[in-house]
């Protein structure tokens, strides 16, 4: 038996760094004490989801090498980032709270006097390897270094487009403390993260950060960073609640019920970041469209208040939908039925509680139009669909890989 131990931790020193670590000790004690805990794994609301492709393995190579569609699928030109970040943000939210997207599901939220930042991911490719993997669409609006100080990075899940290893291996270096979903932790620890620094939660625990009080929340999704997809870390949507403000982040999650009861117990919120990207027919479960992504907004809200930021989108390729119908399908869902959608360029802050957000389809000067044409502006009876819907068949992601099996998205 000892020579099978070698063999395996000679094999877990051959592994990426990035792979993390799994859970162990009073942690995994924890985990297997979970609710949500169940016959070795943590279960989804809502009863099982799907977290790989379904159909043939035929199907799916059709739709991956269409060679029609893959050139959609990225940027035709340069993605536009908006040029001052660094000087908006030197500058205090008049309404006190602000939002950045920094791009795919990274935010910057200052609310009620903190800084908040959700999902940084300022690494080049959400991968393993530096070598491979999807590679950013856009450059970062500005250097991590020159973000200022952070109060708390909350992390939603330990997939590669949402717990970036150079991303975090910088902000250990710094005095900020970290809100994650049960389990990550050990990720963070392994990186050089010290654990007084960790605020580690179940679904519907919560934690308090200077003013905010910070709710881990369900959501609808899985876990894995290395070779085997073992369920044993937790994903989670996070609720954010100042003295003045409220603010919900999705993370990555597939469309369910919770919504209407999460709004009823935390809401109605200031805004929302919804997931409204890499959907596909092959993985519905797990990732929203952007009709279902301006449904949950509406669950959460139990009405149209407040104001929608749609994220998980333009920054990696991770589906086989066109790089714009993201964007197109949001503003479509939005305008018919009345919500109020921002939709910022990548480093662009604004205010939710503003008279005015950023409501203009930005990407369009970047992308390769449908054959159709763009879809008017003024048309607000257009149903939720992206304009190439019809098209361009949802499928793989670029690169060989259906997004979170080998997790990137």
């Amino acid at each position: 038996m000892s020579g099978f131990r070698s063999l395996s931790s000679g094999l877990r020193a051959l592994q990426p760094e990035a792979f993390g670590a799994d859970p162990s000790g009073e942690r995994l004690a924890r985990i297997r004490r979970s609710p949500h805990y169940k016959d070795g794994v943590f279960v989804n609301p809502g009863g099982p989801a799907r977290t790989r492709p379904s159909g043939s393995a035929l199907d799916f190579a059709k739709v991956f090498f269409d060679k029609e569609q893959r050139p959609r699928r990225s940027p035709a030109g340069t993605v536009p980032v908006h040029a001052t970040t660094l000087a908006d943000l030197a500058k205090p939210p008049a309404t006190g709270l602000r939002v950045t997207w920094m791009g795919h599901s990274s935010v910057l939220a200052e609310i009620d006097g903190q800084r908040v930042l959700f999902d940084p991911v300022w690494g080049e490719r959400c991968s393993p390897f530096p070598f491979a993997g999807p590679k950013r669409l856009h450059p970062v609006p500005l250097p991590l270094a020159a973000l200022g100080p952070v109060d708390v990075v909350v992390i939603s899940h330990d997939h590669y487009d949402h717990l970036d290893l150079p991303t975090i291996k910088a902000l250990a270096g710094t005095d900020t403390l970290f809100a994650v979903p049960l389990g990550v932790g050990a990720h963070l620890e392994h990186w050089g993260v010290s654990a007084d620094r960790l605020r580690e939660l179940d679904w519907h625990e919560e934690t308090k950060v200077g003013g905010l009080t910070l709710t881990a929340t369900p959501a609808r999704h899985f876990c894995g960073r290395g070779l085997r997809n073992t369920q044993h870390t937790l994903w989670a949507s996070w609720v954010v609640a100042g003295e003045q403000h409220r603010i919900f982040h999705s993370g990555d999650t597939g469309y369910f019920d919770g919504f209407k009861e999460i709004g009823a117990a935390h809401g109605p919120f200031d805004a929302t970041m919804i997931q409204i990207g890499a959907y596909s027919d092959f993985w519905p479960d797990i990732h929203m469209t952007p009709e279902e992504g301006v449904r949950a907004h509406l669950d959460l809200q139990a009405g149209p208040g407040g104001v929608i930021l749609p994220i998980h989108w333009a920054t990696f390729n991770l589906a086989t939908h066109a790089w714009t119908d993201p964007g197109e399908g949001t503003l479509a869902a939005g305008r018919a039925v009345g919500a109020r959608v921002a939709l910022p360029r990548p480093g662009e802050p604004f205010e939710p509680g503003a008279e005015t957000v950023p409501g203009e389809p930005w990407w369009r000067g970047a992308a390769r139009a449908p054959s159709g044409g763009w879809q008017p502006l003024g048309d607000t009876a257009t149903k939720a669909k992206a304009d190439t819907e019809s098209d361009i068949p949802k499928g793989a992601a670029e690169g060989g890989e259906a997004p979170e099996v080998v997790p990137a998205g």
